[in-house]
Protein backbone atom coordinates (compact mmCIF):
# COMPACT_ATOMS: atom_id res chain seq x y z
CA UNK A 1 0.00 0.00 0.00
CA UNK A 2 2.81 2.44 0.21
CA UNK A 3 2.65 4.94 -2.64
CA UNK A 4 -1.00 5.74 -1.71
CA UNK A 5 -0.55 7.40 1.21
CA UNK A 6 0.41 4.60 3.81
CA UNK A 7 3.79 3.90 5.04
CA UNK A 8 4.26 -0.17 5.59
CA UNK A 9 6.01 -1.46 8.58
CA UNK A 10 7.16 -5.02 9.38
CA UNK A 11 7.46 -7.37 12.51
CA UNK A 12 7.94 -10.61 13.01
CA UNK A 13 4.30 -10.97 13.92
CA UNK A 14 2.35 -8.46 11.83
CA UNK A 15 2.70 -5.91 9.19
CA UNK A 16 0.70 -2.51 10.09
CA UNK A 17 0.31 0.53 7.75
CA UNK A 18 0.43 3.81 9.09
CA UNK A 19 -0.56 7.34 7.02
CA UNK A 20 2.58 9.42 5.77
CA UNK A 21 2.83 12.79 6.88
CA UNK A 22 1.44 14.13 4.10
CA UNK A 23 -1.93 11.69 3.73
CA UNK A 24 -2.67 13.01 7.24
CA UNK A 25 -3.19 16.87 6.14
CA UNK A 26 -4.85 15.93 2.64
CA UNK A 27 -7.29 14.00 4.16
CA UNK A 28 -7.79 15.95 7.94
CA UNK A 29 -11.42 16.34 7.35
CA UNK A 30 -12.31 12.85 7.13
CA UNK A 31 -9.74 12.00 9.59
CA UNK A 32 -11.41 13.82 12.56
CA UNK A 33 -14.68 12.18 11.14
CA UNK A 34 -16.02 9.57 13.58
CA UNK A 35 -17.09 7.77 11.01
CA UNK A 36 -14.24 7.44 8.96
CA UNK A 37 -11.04 8.47 11.22
CA UNK A 38 -7.55 6.73 10.36
CA UNK A 39 -8.93 3.68 10.27
CA UNK A 40 -11.07 4.60 7.63
CA UNK A 41 -9.02 6.32 5.82
CA UNK A 42 -6.87 3.82 5.52
CA UNK A 43 -9.41 1.19 4.45
CA UNK A 44 -10.39 3.60 1.39
CA UNK A 45 -6.52 4.11 0.15
CA UNK A 46 -6.50 0.11 0.06
CA UNK A 47 -9.96 0.34 -1.77
CA UNK A 48 -11.26 0.15 -5.55
CA UNK A 49 -13.80 1.74 -7.76
CA UNK A 50 -14.80 0.82 -11.31
CA UNK A 51 -16.81 3.61 -12.72
CA UNK A 52 -18.76 3.04 -15.89
CA UNK A 53 -18.71 5.89 -17.73
CA UNK A 54 -16.89 9.43 -17.91
CA UNK A 55 -19.62 11.59 -18.59
CA UNK A 56 -21.86 14.07 -16.57
CA UNK A 57 -22.39 11.39 -13.78
CA UNK A 58 -19.12 9.99 -13.94
CA UNK A 59 -16.88 12.95 -14.07
CA UNK A 60 -18.23 14.01 -11.04
CA UNK A 61 -17.66 10.73 -9.30
CA UNK A 62 -14.62 10.81 -10.60
CA UNK A 63 -13.21 13.65 -9.15
CA UNK A 64 -14.97 13.42 -5.55
CA UNK A 65 -13.55 9.60 -5.17
CA UNK A 66 -10.05 10.48 -6.26
CA UNK A 67 -10.18 13.22 -3.89
CA UNK A 68 -11.60 11.45 -0.97
CA UNK A 69 -8.34 8.97 -1.26
CA UNK A 70 -9.97 5.87 -2.93
CA UNK A 71 -6.76 3.84 -3.73
CA UNK A 72 -7.06 2.46 -7.66
CA UNK A 73 -10.30 4.06 -10.15
CA UNK A 74 -10.87 2.49 -13.17
CA UNK A 75 -12.86 4.23 -16.03
CA UNK A 76 -14.65 2.51 -18.66
CA UNK A 77 -15.62 5.04 -21.57
CA UNK A 78 -15.66 4.43 -25.21
CA UNK A 79 -15.78 8.35 -26.50
CA UNK A 80 -14.00 11.18 -27.27
CA UNK A 81 -14.41 15.04 -25.44
CA UNK A 82 -16.71 17.07 -27.66
CA UNK A 83 -17.76 20.33 -27.58
CA UNK A 84 -21.37 19.72 -26.24
CA UNK A 85 -19.65 17.99 -22.77
CA UNK A 86 -18.32 20.78 -21.43
CA UNK A 87 -21.47 22.42 -20.29
CA UNK A 88 -21.78 19.42 -17.30
CA UNK A 89 -18.87 16.80 -17.69
CA UNK A 90 -16.20 19.30 -14.95
CA UNK A 91 -13.49 16.52 -16.00
CA UNK A 92 -12.58 18.02 -19.36
CA UNK A 93 -11.48 21.39 -20.43
CA UNK A 94 -11.43 23.01 -23.84
CA UNK A 95 -8.17 21.61 -24.50
CA UNK A 96 -9.54 17.97 -24.37
CA UNK A 97 -11.49 17.96 -27.28
CA UNK A 98 -11.08 15.49 -29.52
CA UNK A 99 -9.03 13.25 -26.83
CA UNK A 100 -9.86 9.75 -25.84
CA UNK A 101 -12.41 10.81 -22.25
CA UNK A 102 -10.60 8.10 -20.23
CA UNK A 103 -7.08 9.77 -21.11
CA UNK A 104 -8.47 13.29 -20.64
CA UNK A 105 -9.84 11.65 -16.96
CA UNK A 106 -7.07 9.95 -16.41
CA UNK A 107 -4.21 13.27 -16.74
CA UNK A 108 -6.99 15.45 -14.30
CA UNK A 109 -7.19 12.33 -11.48
CA UNK A 110 -3.46 12.49 -11.21
CA UNK A 111 -3.91 16.49 -11.17
CA UNK A 112 -6.00 16.10 -8.08
CA UNK A 113 -4.41 13.50 -5.96
CA UNK A 114 -1.04 11.95 -7.93
CA UNK A 115 -1.29 9.16 -5.51
CA UNK A 116 -4.61 7.89 -7.03
CA UNK A 117 -4.16 4.66 -9.49
CA UNK A 118 -6.18 5.01 -12.54
CA UNK A 119 -7.02 2.19 -15.02
CA UNK A 120 -8.50 3.33 -18.26
CA UNK A 121 -10.39 1.13 -20.69
CA UNK A 122 -11.18 3.13 -23.94
CA UNK A 123 -14.08 0.25 -24.72
CA UNK A 124 -18.07 0.19 -24.72
CA UNK A 125 -18.96 -2.25 -21.21
CA UNK A 126 -21.10 -4.93 -22.81
CA UNK A 127 -22.47 -8.30 -21.87
CA UNK A 128 -19.26 -9.98 -23.00
CA UNK A 129 -16.66 -7.91 -21.36
CA UNK A 130 -18.61 -6.73 -18.01
CA UNK A 131 -17.62 -9.50 -15.63
CA UNK A 132 -14.00 -9.70 -17.00
CA UNK A 133 -13.57 -5.47 -15.84
CA UNK A 134 -15.56 -5.43 -12.95
CA UNK A 135 -13.99 -8.51 -11.18
CA UNK A 136 -10.97 -7.03 -9.86
CA UNK A 137 -12.60 -3.99 -8.12
CA UNK A 138 -14.33 -3.66 -4.87
CA UNK A 139 -17.36 -1.73 -5.95
CA UNK A 140 -19.17 -0.33 -9.08
CA UNK A 141 -20.74 2.87 -10.15
CA UNK A 142 -22.77 3.18 -13.08
CA UNK A 143 -22.74 6.27 -15.15
CA UNK A 144 -24.36 4.74 -18.26
CA UNK A 145 -26.69 6.50 -20.71
CA UNK A 146 -28.69 3.92 -21.93
CA UNK A 147 -30.15 0.50 -20.85
CA UNK A 148 -28.34 -1.84 -22.66
CA UNK A 149 -24.74 -1.22 -21.08
CA UNK A 150 -27.58 -0.86 -18.01
CA UNK A 151 -29.11 -4.57 -18.03
CA UNK A 152 -25.04 -5.95 -18.69
CA UNK A 153 -23.73 -4.02 -15.75
CA UNK A 154 -26.21 -4.92 -13.19
CA UNK A 155 -25.99 -8.64 -14.69
CA UNK A 156 -22.19 -8.64 -14.24
CA UNK A 157 -22.60 -7.30 -10.96
CA UNK A 158 -25.10 -9.84 -9.53
CA UNK A 159 -22.98 -12.87 -11.05
CA UNK A 160 -19.81 -11.07 -9.28
CA UNK A 161 -21.35 -10.06 -5.93
CA UNK A 162 -20.00 -6.55 -6.73
CA UNK A 163 -22.52 -3.60 -5.02
CA UNK A 164 -23.63 -1.53 -7.83
CA UNK A 165 -24.31 2.29 -7.13
CA UNK A 166 -26.79 3.57 -10.35
CA UNK A 167 -28.53 7.20 -10.91
CA UNK A 168 -29.55 8.05 -13.85
CA UNK A 169 -30.80 11.96 -14.82
CA UNK A 170 -32.99 13.34 -17.54
CA UNK A 171 -33.84 16.66 -18.08
CA UNK A 172 -34.38 18.77 -14.39
CA UNK A 173 -35.23 14.81 -13.24
CA UNK A 174 -32.92 12.14 -11.19
CA UNK A 175 -33.05 9.22 -9.21
CA UNK A 176 -30.37 7.08 -7.52
CA UNK A 177 -30.19 3.70 -5.60
CA UNK A 178 -27.82 0.71 -5.12
CA UNK A 179 -27.86 -2.37 -5.35
CA UNK A 180 -26.99 -5.52 -3.65
CA UNK A 181 -29.39 -8.32 -5.25
CA UNK A 182 -26.67 -10.71 -4.48
CA UNK A 183 -27.35 -10.61 -0.48
CA UNK A 184 -31.34 -11.96 -1.37
CA UNK A 185 -34.11 -10.87 -0.24
CA UNK A 186 -35.11 -8.36 0.27
CA UNK A 187 -32.38 -6.56 -1.84
CA UNK A 188 -33.28 -5.64 -5.36
CA UNK A 189 -31.42 -5.40 -8.36
CA UNK A 190 -31.71 -2.97 -11.29
CA UNK A 191 -34.25 -5.35 -13.15
CA UNK A 192 -36.75 -5.09 -10.12
CA UNK A 193 -36.72 -1.27 -11.13
CA UNK A 194 -37.06 -1.25 -15.24
CA UNK A 195 -38.20 -5.25 -16.24
CA UNK A 196 -37.33 -4.40 -19.50
CA UNK A 197 -35.58 -1.52 -21.97
CA UNK A 198 -38.04 0.62 -23.15
CA UNK A 199 -39.70 0.36 -26.85
CA UNK A 200 -38.52 3.95 -27.40
CA UNK A 201 -35.05 5.34 -25.28
CA UNK A 202 -34.59 8.96 -25.68
CA UNK A 203 -31.04 9.48 -25.31
CA UNK A 204 -29.74 13.03 -23.07
CA UNK A 205 -29.27 15.01 -26.55
CA UNK A 206 -32.88 14.76 -27.23
CA UNK A 207 -34.11 15.44 -23.72
CA UNK A 208 -30.95 17.62 -22.54
CA UNK A 209 -29.78 17.87 -19.16
CA UNK A 210 -29.32 20.95 -16.83
CA UNK A 211 -25.40 20.61 -16.25
CA UNK A 212 -25.13 21.05 -12.12
CA UNK A 213 -27.62 18.37 -11.72
CA UNK A 214 -24.88 15.82 -13.35
CA UNK A 215 -22.50 16.69 -10.50
CA UNK A 216 -25.09 17.06 -7.61
CA UNK A 217 -26.20 13.07 -8.77
CA UNK A 218 -22.15 11.96 -9.27
CA UNK A 219 -21.85 13.53 -5.85
CA UNK A 220 -24.01 11.49 -4.44
CA UNK A 221 -22.58 8.22 -6.06
CA UNK A 222 -19.42 9.10 -4.61
CA UNK A 223 -20.98 9.64 -1.23
CA UNK A 224 -22.68 6.51 -1.16
CA UNK A 225 -20.00 4.41 -2.80
CA UNK A 226 -17.81 5.76 0.41
CA UNK A 227 -20.40 4.53 2.61
CA UNK A 228 -20.48 1.93 1.10
CA UNK A 229 -17.15 0.83 1.25
CA UNK A 230 -16.06 1.73 4.98
CA UNK A 231 -19.54 0.30 5.79
CA UNK A 232 -21.39 3.42 7.56
CA UNK A 233 -24.80 5.28 7.55
CA UNK A 234 -27.55 3.42 5.89
CA UNK A 235 -27.58 1.56 2.78
CA UNK A 236 -29.63 2.67 -0.23
CA UNK A 237 -30.05 -0.49 -1.37
CA UNK A 238 -34.24 -0.89 -1.40
CA UNK A 239 -34.56 2.59 -1.70
CA UNK A 240 -34.82 4.53 -4.44
CA UNK A 241 -33.49 8.38 -4.23
CA UNK A 242 -35.86 10.89 -6.81
CA UNK A 243 -35.23 14.72 -6.94
CA UNK A 244 -36.57 16.74 -9.02
CA UNK A 245 -34.67 20.03 -9.30
CA UNK A 246 -36.93 22.19 -10.89
CA UNK A 247 -38.74 22.43 -7.22
CA UNK A 248 -35.84 20.89 -5.09
CA UNK A 249 -37.92 18.17 -4.13
CA UNK A 250 -36.09 14.93 -3.27
CA UNK A 251 -37.97 11.93 -2.07
CA UNK A 252 -36.63 8.35 -0.94
CA UNK A 253 -39.27 5.98 -1.93
CA UNK A 254 -38.98 2.50 -0.98
CA UNK A 255 -37.70 -0.21 -3.58
CA UNK A 256 -39.01 -3.63 -3.23
CA UNK A 257 -37.33 -6.31 -4.35
CA UNK A 258 -39.79 -8.04 -7.40
CA UNK A 259 -40.42 -11.64 -6.35
CA UNK A 260 -41.34 -12.44 -10.09
CA UNK A 261 -37.69 -11.06 -11.05
CA UNK A 262 -36.02 -13.72 -13.02
CA UNK A 263 -32.85 -11.34 -13.12
CA UNK A 264 -31.93 -11.80 -9.66
CA UNK A 265 -33.35 -15.18 -8.56
CA UNK A 266 -30.90 -16.97 -6.32
CA UNK A 267 -31.18 -20.79 -6.71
Amino acid sequence: MSGVGCQIKRNSDSVTCHLTPDALRRYARHIVLPEIGEEGQRKMLASSALVIGAGGLGSAAIAYLAAAGVGRLGIIEPDRVELSNLQRQVLFEEADIGRPKVEAARDRVHEVNPECRVEVFPERLIKENARERIRAFDIVIDGSDNFATRFALAEACFQERKTLVSAAISGFSAQLSTFKPYLGAPHPCYRCLVPQIPEREVSCAQEGIVGPLAGIMGGFQALETIKELLGVGESLSGWLLVMDALTLQIKKVALPKDPGCTACAIP
